[in-house]
């Protein structure tokens, strides 16, 4: 029902309204720009940094609702979904999300375990997004803690040219065969509605609000209604996962000064049904089925304010401040299937929670000078955990909620020194204390050189750290079968990276227009911190900084634009080597490649306007080396064997017509097209002589859709 009435009153809003100017998104084209890295808004042609950017109209493009499923289409970044949780983070260069940065508008996302990584992308709408940067590499001195393996910075939308500003979107699609709005609520069911005023010229508000309402994929499973005791067959693949995102704006900018404050609130439900089914006795020969089920809820808080000043005639001053909370908490009960009705329902429980402060400075433009100058900067945050032992076994018991609360604090400094015309160079440093672990020492040198107006290369190195996750240090989980421990005498990991990253443009006679790129880059994490074994007999485990891990990328990418046509193609080649370690047995240390590639068109007919978009991508074999146990004899070391994870191929395709000059839109188009579900993983447990089979769920198959916008 609420995603009815929800849907009702957008569309009667946008109905209400009288056509008027197109949306920006249609206006003329300007150059584009990036902040990532930068010391001021820059083009990114002139970045120092190599900045890949998804714009606005390339998402609205891809008719995605959230930032995973943008994400999804780059290369050397793999999404990692959670069935039953519902979240996915994001994977780059062969690491996980521990070792990304997620920043929105320069600010890091609070998690469930600190702030910037191991953020749920699927949480972050697309609804008010201008672009979304992205550099990959270590950028420790930039952006602080857990940047290892780079930066995703989405970057809201500030700015309209006109006086008032309103559009609506509505989006049904199916969930593999599933659908039906009507009925039983199948699918996915997303609407959006987004309005902007200027008030003055020096005073603008933004709101909107995104719902999104997706009703699960049952796969192998028979839905909640489904009661057989000898079947572990109720629910759901994907669980259902209900979601309403809403943001405010207000922003003043008046001659070199700008402030802007925001506010973000999430409310998600998820919901798990058990596959198990239980009896229950009534008496009198009497009997019903009973489900031990269970709800999640996640409230999310982010205020931040901006400044951008200058102090006295040149000084630029940025100024960031945010207060960022999140809380997930989950419910037990127990549900009557035959009858469909709740038995019993406990309280709500926190199980974990994150509050946030933090603020980020910087001072440039000291110099009044073309040729030097530098930055100055400070970070701090301050982070305060919490985790309740129902969602793991924690402290010196096992049975005990960990509270903490982390701060730290940073001082950064860079300067750019433009030694030629053609060449510059950024040294960069950066020293973080902490009232946990030990001072950590960051540094960077970016280089870029101009052959000429066409072409260009760029050279960067730099470091981050990780921190140590709640797991890691605080677990305690003991019983007849484990005995893991963890170790709150861990160091940070750090991470080096270097890349070198060429780009060549070119623009023919007749309009046409190339841009060849090719790039290569190398990434060592020291200190990796992995489970180890202590002890055969008994069998302990705790965690350790013992372990490496390296990854080499080769790229190359082609863009060719010309009137209405945009293509764009790319192939990568990623090498993984890992040192293992048991303790007691070291695994090789090999590099194991895999090549991805990747497409994206886009033709616009001249006379109608009609869209055609295709966006392809293919991700190929991969292996790493998993340590099989013996289980026959606790004594025996195991050894190292080589497991593998298939490879699969991703499409979507989108057909999109404006009306009414540009008012009103209507997109079809299908998602997987090759209907990939799963695909064959061997690196997950076997005996101690062959890897361990399973499948690895990445999707829910094929899925068709349709959306209605209107701007006004």
């Amino acid at each position: 029902m609420k995603k009815k009435v929800l849907s009702v009153l957008s569309l009667s809003i946008a109905l209400w309204m009288n056509a008027q100017e197109k949306d920006s998104l249609n206006q003329k084209k300007i150059e584009e720009v990036v902040v990532t890295g930068q010391y001021t808004q820059q083009s990114i042609n002139k970045s120092i940094y190599k900045v890949e950017v998804i714009n606005a109209e390339q998402i609205k493009n891809m008719a995605v609702t959230n930032v995973a499923e943008v994400l999804n289409q780059n290369l050397n970044i793999l999404i990692q979904p959670d069935r039953s949780s519902g979240d996915s983070n994001a994977n780059i260069m062969g690491l996980s999300g521990e070792y990304t940065k997620v920043l929105i508008d320069n600010i890091p996302v609070v998690s469930d375990q600190g702030m910037g990584n191991l953020v749920d992308l699927t949480k972050l709408n697309v609804n008010n997004i201008e672009r979304i940067e992205i550099v990959k590499g270590s950028m420790g001195v930039e952006y602080g803690n857990n940047a290892v393996a780079g930066v995703i910075n989405i970057i809201t939308k500030k700015n309209y040219s006109k006086k008032f500003n309103l559009s609506a979107s509505l989006q049904e699609e199916t969930v593999g065969k599933d659908y039906d709005w009507f009925k039983k609520g199948n699918g996915r069911h997303v609407q959006s509605l987004n309005i902007g005023y200027k008030l003055s010229e020096n005073w603008s508000v933004t709101a909107d609000i995104n719902h999104n309402d997706f009703q699960g994929y049952k796969g192998k499973y028979q839905g909640y209604k489904f009661f057989d005791q000898d079947k572990a067959l109720r629910g759901y693949e994907w669980q259902p996962k209900d979601q309403l995102i809403t943001n405010a704006a207000v922003r003043y900018a008046k001659s070199n000064t700008s402030l802007f404050y925001k506010v973000n609130f999430l409310t998600e439900t998820v919901n798990f049904y058990n596959p198990l089914v239980t009896v229950d006795i009534l008496g009198e020969g009497n009997r019903t089925y009973i489900a031990n089920d269970k709800d999640y809820f996640t409230k999310r808080w982010i205020h931040q304010f901006n400044i951008q000043t200058k102090l006295g005639s040149r000084i630029n001053y940025t100024g960031d401040f945010s207060y960022q909370s999140q809380e997930r908490k989950y419910q037990d009960y127990q549900y009557n299937v035959p009858s469909r009705t709740e038995k019993s329902r406990n309280g709500k429980e926190t199980y974990y929670k994150s509050e946030v402060l933090y603020s980020r400075g910087m001072f440039s433009n000291f110099l009044d000078s073309e040729k030097i100058n530098f930055q100055l900067g400070y970070e701090l945050d301050r982070k305060k955990g919490f985790a309740s032992s129902t969602t793991g076994t924690f402290g010196t018991s096992g049975k005990e909620d960990i509270n903490r609360t982390i701060f730290n604090y940073a001082n950064f400094l860079s300067a750019e020194w433009k030694l030629t015309d053609r060449f510059s160079v950024r040294p960069g440093a950066r020293l973080a204390v902490s009232d946990t672990f030990d001072s950590q020492f960051n540094y960077s040198m970016t280089a870029r050189y101009n052959f000429s107006e066409k072409s260009d290369i760029r050279g960067v190195f730099g470091s981050a750290n990780r921190f140590p996750t709640y797991d890691e240090l605080y677990t305690y989980m003991v019983d007849n079968n484990h005995d893991i421990r963890g170790n709150e005498n861990l160091k940070p990991e750090t991470g080096y990276s270097i890349g070198l990253f060429w780009d060549y443009n070119i623009k023919s006679a007749n309009d046409w227009k190339f841009n060849i790129s090719a790039s290569g880059m190398y990434l060592d994490v020291k200190n990796r911190i992995e489970s180890v074994i202590v002890s055969n007999s008994p069998l302990k485990y705790t965690y350790l900084n013992i372990d490496s891990y390296k990854s080499l990328l080769f790229g190359e990418s082609v863009n060719i634009r010309k009137d209405n046509l945009s293509f764009n193609a790319g192939v990568s080649v990623l090498g993984i080597s890992q040192a293992l370690n048991t303790g007691k047995l070291n695994s090789p240390e090999d590099f194991n490649f895999y090549v991805e590639a990747n497409v994206a068109a886009n033709y616009t007919l001249p006379k109608t306007k009609t869209l055609f978009a295709l966006y392809y991508k293919y991700s190929g074999v991969s292996k790493q080396y998993v340590h099989k146990a013996n289980a026959q004899d606790p004594l025996d070391p195991g050894q190292y064997v080589l497991g593998e994870i298939g490879d699969f191929n991703m499409m979507n395709f989108t057909v999109s017509q404006p009306f009414f000059n540009d008012h009103f839109e209507l997109a079809l188009g299908i998602k997987n097209i090759f209907d990939v579900s799963s695909i064959r993983n061997t690196t997950v447990a076997g005996d101690s002589h062959n890897a361990g089979s399973g499948n690895q769920n990445l999707f829910y198959g094929r899925s068709y859709f349709a959306r209605l916008n209107y701007n006004f």
